[in-house]
């Protein structure tokens, strides 16, 4: 009777599109056609229409022409979800507490779908500074969040989060010097980067790290020297308490990482 039930409200071509999502999601190297049909032991004639409109929707990408793997599209997506909300409540005193220290703005941004998204941001304390609306879309490649957010991931998902972040890889040239920064950025455990969109204003950026220790968010103050304030912390300073703050929210959303030197 049960079986009866729940064949009534199958759905072949769904079933078969979380088929192909679930198996993607255990390998690491991507699979053909011809590996999916056989591990699902179906023909592969049955995935070739469903893997099309998976790669157009960007759930799955093409590699070396022939391989398919999954993206990082699904985690953008359950990204927005409660543990984002959540990630943001724990971040909010935090943020608060920085912004009071370092009396500048500050904000929080994860990976979403090809962008860095800003899902928390805290005011300066006084009349002066620099901040980012939260819901703004912010480059990879030219921005501190987006540095950090790349450097804190194994090489594949670089790759995977870069391939979603443009139309077309020959639209950009990213040399070794754009990896070997995000290597530095990695071993010295955060980005300081004067602004490509503002003069004036430098990037102290830091990652949130999660129980895995890959980087789930990126903690950034758009620094601004206060020439009004002289007792005000300097740039070292300001780095210091950013790493400090992203060190704490790491703790908190179940990361086991020793406090930055």
């Amino acid at each position: 009777m049960e079986t009866e039930e729940s064949d009534r409200y199958r759905a072949p071509a769904l079933d078969k599109g979380l088929d192909i999502l679930e198996l993607l999601a255990g390998v690491d190297s991507g699979l053909t056609q011809a590996d999916i049909a056989k591990r699902l032991d179906r023909s592969p004639n049955e995935f070739y229409r469903m893997l099309d409109r998976l790669v157009r929707r960007g759930y799955v990408t093409r590699l070396d022409g022939d391989r398919y793997s999954l993206t990082l599209k699904l985690f953008g997506l359950a990204q927005l979800h409660t543990p984002v909300r959540r990630l943001a409540s724990y971040a909010t005193p935090l943020m608060r507490d920085l912004a009071q220290r370092t009396r500048q703005a500050n904000h929080l941004a994860v990976f979403d779908r090809g962008a860095a998204v800003v899902i928390a941001q805290q005011e300066a304390p006084d009349y002066w500074g620099f901040s980012i609306r939260i819901g703004a879309h912010i480059s990879l490649f030219d921005t501190g969040s987006g540095h950090v957010l790349l450097a804190f991931r194994s090489a594949e998902e670089r790759e995977m989060m870069i391939s979603e972040h443009v139309r077309s890889r020959a639209e950009i040239e990213l040399g070794p010097d754009f990896y070997d920064r995000l290597d530095q950025i990695r071993e010295r455990g955060y980005e300081m980067m004067a602004s490509a969109q503002t003069s004036g204003v430098y990037n102290l950026s830091a990652p949130v790290l999660g129980p895995d220790g890959r980087c789930i968010a990126a903690l950034t103050c758009p620094f601004i020297a206060l020439v009004n304030a002289p007792t005000a912390p300097d740039i070292s300073q300001a780095t210091m308490l950013v790493q400090k703050a992203a060190h704490q929210l790491s703790l908190l959303a179940g990361a086991d990482v020793a406090s930055p030197a």
